[in-house]
């Protein structure tokens, strides 16, 4: 239900580019916790994509805006809690001052331009963090802290979700001249190392299917073009489908949980392999807080519009 509305009452016919954003591990900790944070992040995202569109089109953020919805998933493809945003947004920026809708194109980012956005957006959520208190400056060590101190059951389970894949899954830090380095201040984790901070990016070199800076990891390769909707309702279908596949799910005779991953691992691994009590800790780490809407879209998409 949630794709066919998309699709038949929210996109326009427009080609539809999906954004999607990984966070370093810790701070995907941190989102499934906090939801206010998480919106706070989610408006810094929207912002700095929406912004490097505007640009493009070579307007300012007075005179254009664009439009996005965006579906944040908690889930990885082992059933470990890992809190991303796939983003569809619209491929260009509505002019203002138009009486009619008129929509400017832009074309797509190229591998360098999604170096630049993911640079830009983990130093700005990096000082949003700070200023907010989550994260403090080590002077002397040049390091940031992470600060969790919540000792609830609920946060004890997000907690073993996310010990499950850091130790074989978290990205390595880029060699450079200048860079800060975030730890996690307090709780079970206090003193580990969250991401590292590289304040001059890498040069680009060449094709690669995601831009990757200090933990975060920014992917923007597939696109719907305007003609094809079965597309876009499948990939809507995609990014709003439940944590669990079913037809992917087994009981071994033994009483463990087997769930086939959908891609294997670079090592050849199919499968992971839980106790009951285990699959359905699991899954309980993977449920939001109350009241909190996985969906959001922060400005209102308009309908059809002509070009210009």
């Amino acid at each position: 239900m949630s794709a066919a509305l998309l699709v038949d009452e929210i996109f326009p016919r427009l080609p539809i580019p999906q954004w999607v954003l990984s966070v370093p591990f810790p701070l995907r900790f941190l989102l499934a916790r906090e939801p206010q944070v998480m919106g706070s992040v989610l408006g810094i995202v929207y912002r700095t994509i929406a912004g490097c569109l505007t640009t493009q089109a070579g307007f300012t953020s007075n005179m254009a805006q664009t439009g996005a919805v965006t579906l944040i998933q908690r889930f990885g493809s082992a059933l470990y809690l890992n809190v991303h945003f796939h983003m569809l947004f619209l491929d260009g920026v509505y002019l203002e001052s138009a009486s009619v809708p008129c929509l400017r194109r832009v074309k797509p980012p190229t591998p360098a331009d999604l170096e630049r956005l993911v640079h830009r957006l983990s130093e700005r959520i990096g000082r949003h963090l700070e200023r907010r208190g989550l994260l403090v400056r080590d002077i002397e060590n040049g390091y940031l802290v992470l600060d969790s101190n919540d000792d609830s059951t609920l946060d004890e389970l997000r907690v073993r979700s996310f010990d499950a894949v850091q130790d074989v899954r978290m990205p390595r830090a880029q060699d450079a001249q200048e860079r800060l380095t975030y730890r996690i201040a307090l709780g079970p984790h206090a003193g580990r190392k969250a991401f590292t901070l590289q304040t001059l990016p890498s040069s680009s070199d060449g094709e690669r299917p995601a831009a990757r800076a200090n933990g975060f990891s920014l992917h923007a390769g597939v696109v719907a073009a305007a003609d094809q909707r079965d597309k876009l309702e499948w990939l809507c279908r995609y990014i709003t489908r439940p944590a669990v596949s079913t037809e992917r799910l087994s009981l071994t005779a033994q009483g463990y949980v087997h769930y086939r991953l959908k891609t294997p691992y670079r090592d050849g691994t199919t499968h992971v392999v839980f106790e009951p009590l285990d699959f359905i800790a699991s899954l309980a780490a993977l449920v939001p807080n109350p009241r909190v809407n996985l969906t959001r879209s922060p400005r209102r998409i308009r309908a059809q519009p002509s070009f210009a």
